[in-house]
């Protein structure tokens, strides 16, 4: 069953052409908008939303999510093999976790920092080699990192907490679902389902990917393969979709602009991942920047947090 409430976008606001355009940051502070593109450019670009002008700093590695800084200086990243620090154009690791053998099979994806500002990411599975996906978490306190669940997950990806703290969710893209967790200062516990996005009527061949939380608690839950965002209750239940039908690959959102009601939306190309690129000519905006003017409607609420101590 359809949602109530369906809005339409077909314009990008930046035509940046990403193969996979993932990770939207906006920092308040400078009124910038952060954004990376993992496969192939290996970027994390830099938009002015106020004047429009677009920087971009280039990395020998994939930097696949960011994060601010407790200290303002810059940005924390997780890359395709650990956390780290982006200072100018070099990346200083802070931890590579992931076993020297199971490099070559598998990488960090999307990720988030708690109010004490340790960063918890996941990792994407590999089922040639028989490696599931992990949620890690890396405390800057004690410099440890550790795996939180063990899973098995498959492409792990949008991962942010509900308004009072007290929990956390994470997406597992490839089985549709949405996870909720008991959340007390730095543990998990209780996994449960919080969305199973197949039995609300999502299409197949579609799936969760990044997400975001506004002030009312609702999750919006971008689909890749689904050109849309769907907006989640608080209980868990559709009530928005926004649909770009110049798009196929919907990969992650994020609240910005001085009133925090301006959603920025990034996506994919049609190729990217091991996808179709012939499908690109049906979706030719797949790899732009969007915004989405959600002014009197909705704005953002603080679903995640600066890393460091």
């Amino acid at each position: 069953m359809a949602p109530a409430k369906q809005i339409h976008v077909t314009e990008p606001l930046l035509k940046v052409g990403c193969t996979l355009g993932e990770g939207p940051l906006y920092d308040h502070a400078t009124s910038t908008l952060h954004f990376v593109d993992i496969e192939d450019k290996k970027v994390v670009y830099h938009f002015n939303t106020p004047t429009g002008d677009l920087s971009v700093d280039c990395y020998e590695e994939s930097i696949t999510c960011l994060s601010l800084r407790k200290d303002g200086n810059g940005l924390a990243c997780t890359t395709a093999t650990g956390y780290a620090l982006l200072e100018g154009s070099q990346i200083r690791y802070l931890s590579q976790p992931i076993p020297s053998d199971q490099v070559p099979h598998v990488r960090f994806n999307d990720g988030a920092c708690d109010d004490k500002g340790r960063y918890f990411a996941g990792t994407i599975y590999s089922k040639d080699h028989n490696i599931p996906g992990r949620l890690w978490r890396y405390d800057p306190a004690d410099d440890s990192c550790v795996v939180v669940d063990e899973g098995p997950f498959t492409d792990t990806n949008g991962l942010g907490w509900s308004l009072d703290g007290k929990t956390m969710y994470f997406v597992d893209s490839l089985v549709n679902r949405i996870y909720a967790y008991d959340y007390d200062d730095g543990e998990i516990s209780n996994r449960r389902i919080f969305v199973d996005a197949l039995a609300q009527g999502q299409q197949w061949g579609s799936f969760p990917d990044g997400l975001c939380i506004d002030s009312e608690g609702g999750i919006w839950s971008a689909r890749w393969g689904g050109s849309r965002i769907v907006r989640y209750t608080p209980e868990g239940l559709e009530d928005i979709e926004i649909h770009f039908p110049n798009v196929l690959n919907v990969t992650a959102c994020c609240f910005g602009g001085p009133n925090q009601d301006q959603l920025y939306v990034t996506t994919a190309h049609c190729g990217a991942v091991g996808g179709d690129p012939s499908r690109q000519a049906s979706y030719s905006d797949s790899g732009h920047l969007f915004v989405v003017d959600l002014s009197g409607q909705y704005a953002g609420g603080t679903w995640r947090h600066a890393f460091g101590v």
